[in-house]
């Protein structure tokens, strides 16, 4: 009897070539946003014929891993193999990149979001030089492939700066210098108010910058500089402050604008929520109140980044007590210094900080 040249499947070991197609991106025939998923691209297509258009509304914040260890340095800097910067993707369309600590002490963090119209890159680190930091480098390689897979040939870019006085969140601004497409929040305070629409309202009101249905909010936070900004992301629900508020040595350059600015985080903070208080730099150990020195450039003990909003209002209370005095205050996740030196120690351990010897590093 003749075999039969109709395949079956229940039978064979090999299904049809129909049933083995792959998708790893998602099945391309479905919504991009089904019905019950939110805040997260489903389904990109493999060759997307269009823009790939995302919905940003969302209830509750984004989703997102920050489950992963920053690179910390090496004893020897010399010997440091670490890339000179380290992109971690917070979701798809969230991105945290930190410069490498033994190209720079400080180890500043930069943030690069994306919405539907454009791209937003938070600060730019410490160091001019692309051949030992290659931030342009490396955003024009994210840009390129997130444009890729949303079907978009041209991501324009803004440039903004948390403070345009920080030298460790400045000095890559110049990679950039003649980039196509390409848009730098002007450094000079005035120029910068007027950028924001915030030139007659400036402490008080509210800026934004509209990467097309991601409206990223500006906040005026002078303090620790003269032109601070934090920004506001309603998406991932991020606040970032650079040098305002993160976890490290705070050094206070007017304290009473500094104790306006977290007041004012504070009362922004009490009707949009946030997840996460993202700064510009990690000082801390993850020894309450124990700090790396400054130009330290192996620091395998490090506090995460991450802050929770109650330390907002932590720090409002502990502005105020050093206000009008010239001290340094410790505390479990920040140490503020206010007209005294950055170098400054105490023998005094504050009350409530419970004192721990951090481990040795060798």
């Amino acid at each position: 009897m003749a075999q039969s040249a109709t395949e079956k499947p229940a039978l064979s070991g090999t299904a049809p070539v129909a049933a083995i197609r792959n998708y790893p991106n998602g099945n391309p025939d479905l919504q991009y946003n089904p019905v019950g998923v939110r805040n997260t691209d489903s389904a990109l297509p493999l060759h997307p014929g269009k823009a790939v258009v995302h919905d940003y509304a969302c209830d509750g914040p984004a989703p997102g891993d920050l489950a992963f260890r920053w690179i910390f340095g090496s004893s020897v800097a010399a010997t440091n193999r670490d890339p000179r910067v380290q992109v971690v993707q917070y979701n798809e369309d969230s991105f945290i990149l930190r410069q490498n600590v033994c190209v720079h002490w400080e180890a500043p963090f930069t943030y690069l979001l994306f919405g539907n119209k454009g791209a937003l890159l938070i600060d730019s680190g410490a160091t001019a030089d692309a051949r030992h930091y290659p931030l342009r480098e490396t955003v024009d390689a994210i840009i390129t492939r997130w444009g890729q897979a949303r079907g978009r040939s041209k991501v324009p870019l803004t440039i903004a700066l948390t403070s345009g006085e920080d030298i460790a969140q400045n000095q890559g601004l110049v990679q950039f210098a003649g980039r196509p497409d390409t848009t730098i929040v002007p450094a000079p305070v005035e120029v910068m108010k007027r950028f924001y629409g915030l030139g007659g309202s400036w402490p008080s009101g509210t800026g934004r910058i509209d990467l097309g249905d991601r409206v990223i909010a500006v906040i005026p936070t002078p303090g620790t500089h003269r032109d601070g900004v934090s920004f506001y992301d309603p998406y991932c629900d991020f606040l970032f402050t650079g040098d305002l508020l993160f976890p490290g040595k705070i050094n206070i350059s007017n304290d009473r604008d500094y104790v306006a600015s977290l007041e004012r985080l504070q009362a922004f903070a009490a009707r949009s929520p946030v997840k996460w208080v993202m700064g510009g730099h990690i000082e801390m150990m993850f020894v309450p109140g124990k700090y790396y020195r400054r130009f330290v450039n192996y620091k395998p003990y490090e506090r995460v980044l991450e802050m929770s909003p109650a330390l907002i209002d932590e720090a409002v209370v502990h502005a105020r007590e050093v206000q009008g005095k010239d001290m340094m205050l410790i505390r479990p996740d920040f140490v503020l210094f206010n007209g005294v030196s950055p170098d400054q120690r105490t023998r005094v351990w504050p009350q409530g900080v419970p004192n721990i010897t951090p481990p040795f590093h060798f």
